[in-house]
């Protein structure tokens, strides 16, 4: 492990489960990394309004609610960096969590993704998936530089995703199925037209420090448009785009495709089968959070619970956890974290 930082604990996902088992983990003086791929990306970061989570008596944001928790999880020790995780080789020791910039190794990984995944459900979504079609900006904007690309989605994600991709092309175009897109303090909204032509622009002003130069980079932003089908034969040539209002199909060039559009699959892709999946597609884990490979571990949506609450995730973060400190110290019985 000579010039590698190997962690007691990797946790892939930074929602309730994730977070609540970095608390502990940390607390139990586990040397603990959280892997986020967006800290608005999850379920818990889209819902306007918690009431019902013991000790919260006062209605908060679930982006507040996440707030706390990863505040309190980075305060007992824990690291947490946003990055997108592509791939796992849990078989080895340590263990292997690939993300686009680098390799973390760790002793134990707690599996804690979520479940806001979905299938191809586009036509041509699947045909051309990894020929244009693409889940990942970060992963794969540097194959389309100067190109026509797309980004369908109205999420925080999805606006981050499509500003990543206008450092490689001044041809970004962002539909947003809603309505509304909020972006930063910014909230815009659609105004029905009755052409496809009604687009608005966002403009990102960047600053490059070493060269003390300015660029200003933009998105065209359709509102209330729906992405229909993906054309194409060996790569993908055109979208078809609806308008929800007139209900119009347009046909639009287009060379890549960035789908952040939210389900309700576990997210388990990265996965790659390397540990037991259901037929409902979620994790297998026994009472203590364990899978089937000695030492990874799974909590919260992405396993196989039968409620998704976001207490339920929490207190399956900490039975990851305590299962986790168990294993690496080669205890007999979990250790209880009470002070």
């Amino acid at each position: 492990m000579e010039g590698r930082q190997l962690y007691d604990v990797v946790i892939v996902g930074g929602g309730p489960a994730g977070l609540t088992a970095a608390q502990y983990a940390a607390r139990l003086n586990l040397k603990t990394v959280v892997l986020d791929k967006s800290r608005t990306a999850g379920a818990i970061a889209f819902t306007n309004k918690i009431a019902n989570y013991p000790g919260i008596v006062t209605p908060i944001t679930g982006a507040e609610l996440l707030d706390i928790f990863r505040n309190q999880a980075v305060t007992f020790g824990a690291q947490y960096i946003e990055t997108q995780v592509v791939g796992v080789n849990i078989e080895v020791e340590p263990k292997e969590i690939y993300t686009m910039d680098k390799t973390y190794y760790g002793k134990t990984v707690i599996l804690a993704t979520g479940s806001m995944g979905r299938k191809p459900a586009m036509a041509g979504e699947k045909e051309l998936l990894g020929k244009g079609v693409s889940y990942c900006a970060i992963c794969d904007a540097a194959f389309y530089k100067g190109k026509n690309v797309c980004v369908i989605g109205d999420s925080e994600e999805a606006v981050k995703e499509a500003e990543f991709l206008t450092r490689f092309t001044d041809k970004v175009t962002l539909l947003a199925p809603g309505t509304l897109l909020k972006v930063g303090a910014t909230v815009y909204k659609h105004s029905p037209s009755g052409t496809f032509n009604n687009k608005q622009f966002l403009e990102f002003t960047t600053t490059r420090s070493d060269e003390h130069l300015s660029s200003v980079r933009g998105i065209w932003l359709f509102l209330n448009h729906r992405v229909t089908e993906i054309r194409g034969k060996d790569s993908v040539e055109s979208i078809v785009v609806i308008d929800n209002d007139t209900k119009v199909e347009t046909e639009m060039p287009m060379d890549g495709v960035f789908v952040y559009l939210h389900g309700n699959r576990p997210i388990v892709d990265f996965l790659n089968f390397s540990v037991d999946i259901s037929d409902e597609e979620c994790v297998m884990t026994n009472r203590m959070m364990e899978t089937n490979v000695v030492g990874v571990f799974a909590a919260g949506d992405v396993s196989c619970t039968e409620v998704r609450q976001v207490v339920i995730a929490a207190a399956n973060g900490c039975v990851a956890a305590l299962s986790a400190e168990k294993y690496i110290n080669q205890r007999k019985k979990r250790k209880y974290a009470w002070g």
